[in-house]
């Protein structure tokens, strides 16, 4: 027992007299650790939120039947089912609106709701008699009631009049979500005997007839455990955060990787002493291992206390993103569970065996004599450089076969993967190539052997290399998609936000009213009915919109493709226009004709325009106005659109708001609008921004920490050139200018690298995730100024061994020559 505890002191004591290399160790593996647990913190508290709406009545624990051709359907399906053995609850859902922020207001019959459901047993065992009676009960999460403001008991009110019952605290909810009881529901959300959905309990003994009996093809069965619409909406955001935490914790690995491999390499002749004095090499594998874990867990834990704090520091920006593209309601507060603490470990004690998992194979395969040569690892390294290349095609050629036959968003990860990864393997195999060709273009003894020597050290640099140049290409690449994003999405919003006033209305009769009133103001130069229903098409939910005859759609709607005269097309009645995003889903092009559930009854549309519908999770329809009237007359006529004279804008909202009573977020002007959702765009990518700065901030720490472990194994190359009379400043300029070159010609690789993930994000990554794909825009400003972080990085990294080198005694130079090298 005690032997191999021996052997572990006297590896440890490598530590003691190394720091440097300590510290780049430990920062490398809590970096790692620390980026890729503050994502999954992230995510884990995310999933978590959706976990618990999918357990709220309904959600994809319980099997459920839904409309197949609307979000709702007739009350009196509910009751044929009931009278058909068939064990189902109603439930009605909807949005509502309290002081300007939307909820999700659900009406339940608790008397019916099937175990598991939701909170019902609470509600059946103690206060369901007041949740029934009047006035009734509101139940809400203490999230949701800490965001109301509003002390339990009180009843919010709702558009200025209406008001909840009054609030109850249930703990087992998620936040963002009202339950009321069904009839009170449904008068508030004015869906007089419809249902949004039927919840499946138990079989209902043997002579439960089929499903098409009962009702026909009007409704569909969900299964329990079914992704919901809000998973499969926000699948694409999480995978985009873990795809940089991962990315953040490889580039972690690399400074643990380079640290690891110079460790090795000095303490050669330890190992080989301790070989000759009868350790075997898989004695000394394991204990070496024993010491990895050890210093793992180490850094694992306190890369797991900075992960929290990183994924506190992003958390208000992810959960806006979240509400405001997707709607998910996600707690401000992190609440981890036992599960991400051992993960978080787990990936530490992983990253730092994958990162050595090279070394050790080659202590427990280096023979005793081959491990007494300085440079046996040096030559081997070389060989390796080929193969490297050879990978690096062979990634190529594997990210291309997914480019081609994938067709998910998990392939467009894949794609860019194999790109970056590509890119990273044949990053040491250019630079050699350019340093080699530099070398054999010059003649002069002191430039050939500055390009020798860059050579020579361009395997301790590779790893910190490779580093740099994926931070920097994604860097470029995730910049310039927000950018080219940004140009796009102003100038949408230009097109499509054209009136400069939106409002809408209370109910019917007050939109009649505020139209009445407007025809009478001189200001208002058009009155655009905005109206709208919502459908499903073949499983998707589909908002459809009403267009009025009028030249600011003719001349501002954005239209990506359309039929000749495509607008009287849709004033006729006979064409429609799709959003991109649908239109990819449904697989549908210009002449294609869907069929429309109006109803009225089925209606058959040509698909006359494909328009982009940037940001919107669900797929959108325009037909006619007078049409949109005529299939679905019961249609809610509140919304509008206002054309009017600028300068009387702010008058006529203040007149509207005065007479109507229409708050905030009821009424809006068009600057307002605009800027409001500029801003949910700029925090949508906050977090993206973050990480990119994060990732290249790792990546100057890995430049840095290569640099100065590598610092005590250049004087041996230096010190010649010092007796040959060159002083130590003009050395050290040498140093930087070597270092600098490098990672000048790295940079320069990965801006036309950065463009390529860019366009793999556009048109790929994109387009798979969202349904959407953006024009690509290349920013000549931004790419300068990432060049010039790139290598204010480098400089910064060169710093410090640079000064140590100037500092450094002429006898520590002398000494190297009495050494054995």
């Amino acid at each position: 027992m005690m032997r191999p505890l021996w052997i572990l002191v006297g590896l440890l004591s490598y530590w003691k007299r190394h720091r440097m290399q300590l510290a780049t160790l430990l920062v490398g593996l809590i970096s790692a650790t620390a980026l890729w647990s503050g994502v999954q913190a992230l995510n884990q508290q995310a999933r978590s939120s959706y976990d618990r709406a999918a357990a709220t009545f309904g959600g994809g624990n319980t099997a459920m039947l839904v409309g197949r051709d609307s979000p709702s359907f007739p009350q009196q399906l509910f009751v044929d089912l009931r009278r058909a053995n068939w064990l189902v609850s109603p439930v009605v859902e909807g949005r509502i609106l309290i002081s300007g922020r939307a909820f999700r207001l659900l009406g339940i019959e608790p008397v019916s709701l099937p175990a598991g459901a939701g909170p019902a047993p609470d509600i059946g065992q103690t206060n369901l008699q007041t949740f029934l009676m009047p006035p009734g009960q509101t139940l809400v999460a203490p999230e949701t009631l800490s965001d109301l403001k509003l002390p339990e008991g009180a009843s919010p009110v709702i558009g200025g009049a209406t008001s909840l019952p009054p609030l109850a605290v249930q703990d087992n909810l998620a936040p963002g979500v009202l339950v009321v009881d069904i009839g009170i529901a449904q008068r508030i959300l004015k869906m007089p005997d419809q249902v949004s959905r039927l919840l499946v309990g138990g079989k209902g003994g043997d002579k439960r007839p089929p499903l098409e009996q009962v009702v026909g093809d009007k409704l569909r069965l969900t299964e329990a455990g079914a992704p919901s619409d809000l998973e499969r909406l926000t699948s694409s955001f999480h995978l985009n955060l873990t795809a940089f935490g991962l990315l953040s914790f490889v580039v972690g690995l690399f400074i643990v990787h380079s640290a690891i491999g110079l460790a090795f390499e000095q303490r050669l002749p330890m190992l080989r002493t301790m070989r000759a004095c009868g350790v075997s090499a898989r004695a000394l594998t394991l204990v070496l291992v024993v010491e990895l874990v050890s210093l793992a867990i180490v850094s694992g834990i306190v890369g797991l206390i900075c992960g929290y704090l990183v994924a506190a520091l992003l958390l208000p920006d992810v959960v806006a993103s979240l509400r405001g593209l997707y709607g998910a309601q996600v707690p401000g507060q992190l609440a981890l569970k036992a599960s991400w603490w051992l993960s978080g470990l787990g990936m530490s004690i992983l990253g730092a065996l994958l990162a050595a998992g090279a070394g050790l194979y080659r202590v427990y395969r280096l023979p005793v004599l081959a491990a007494a040569q300085p440079y046996a690892w040096q030559q081997e390294q070389q060989r390796w450089l080929k193969r490297q290349g050879v990978l690096a095609l062979a990634v190529v050629l594997a990210a291309a076969g997914v480019f081609y036959l994938g067709d998910s968003l998990t392939s467009g990860f894949l794609v860019l993967a194999g790109l970056l990864l590509a890119a990273a393997l044949a990053l040491p195999v250019l630079l050699g190539a350019v340093l080699n060709f530099g070398q054999r273009g010059t003649v002069r003894p002191l430039v050939k052997w500055f390009w020798a020597d860059s050579r020579q050290q361009l395997p301790g640099l590779s790893l910190a290399l490779m580093a740099l140049l994926l931070a920097l290409a994604v860097n470029v690449g995730v910049g310039t998609m927000v950018q080219s994003f940004s140009r796009t999405f102003t100038n949408w919003l230009d097109d499509r936000l054209a009136a400069e006033v939106y409002l809408n209305a209370n109910s019917d009769v007050q939109g009649a009213e505020i139209v009445a009133w407007l025809r009478q103001r001189s200001e208002v130069e058009a009155i655009l009915p905005a109206w709208r229903t919502d459908v499903t098409l073949d499983t998707l939910p589909v908002e459809v919109l009403g267009f009025a005859d009028h030249a600011t759609y003719r001349e501002r709607w954005p239209l990506l493709e359309s039929v000749p005269y495509v607008w009287d097309k849709v004033r006729a009645g006979e064409g429609m226009l799709v959003s991109e995003q649908l239109a990819r889903r449904l697989k549908v092009n210009l002449g294609d004709r869907l069929v429309l559930p109006a109803a009225t009854g089925p209606w058959q549309v040509e698909v006359a325009g494909i328009y982009p519908d940037y940001g919107n999770p669900k797929g959108q329809i325009g037909i006619d106005i007078d049409a949109l009237a005529k299939r679905w007359p019961e249609i809610a006529r509140t919304r509008f659109g206002l054309r009017v004279m600028p300068a009387k804008v702010p008058e006529l909202v203040a007149a509207i708001r005065e007479k109507f009573w229409l708050d905030s977020s009821r009424l809006l002007d068009q600057a307002t609008l605009k800027a409001e959702s500029t801003r949910i765009f700029n925090r949508t990518f906050s977090v993206t921004s973050a990480l990119n700065a994060f990732t290249l901030g790792v990546a100057g720490v890995a430049l840095l920490t290569s640099l100065l472990t590598l610092s005590n194994s250049r004087l041996p190359q230096l010190a010649p050139l010092w007796a040959l009379g060159l002083t130590r400043r003009r050395l050290a300029g040498i140093e930087l200018l070597k270092t600098m070159s490098v990672a000048f010609i790295t940079a320069l690789l990965a801006l036309p690298l950065g463009i390529l993930v860019a366009w793999c994000l556009v048109a790929v990554v994109n387009v798979k995730a969202f349904g959407w794909r953006l024009p690509l825009h290349i920013f000549p400003t931004q790419l300068l100024e990432l060049l010039a972080i790139a290598m204010l990085a480098a400089l910064l990294a060169t710093c410090l061994p640079i000064i140590r080198l100037i500092r450094l005694q002429p006898a520590a130079l002398a000494k190297i020559f009495a050494n054995e090298r």
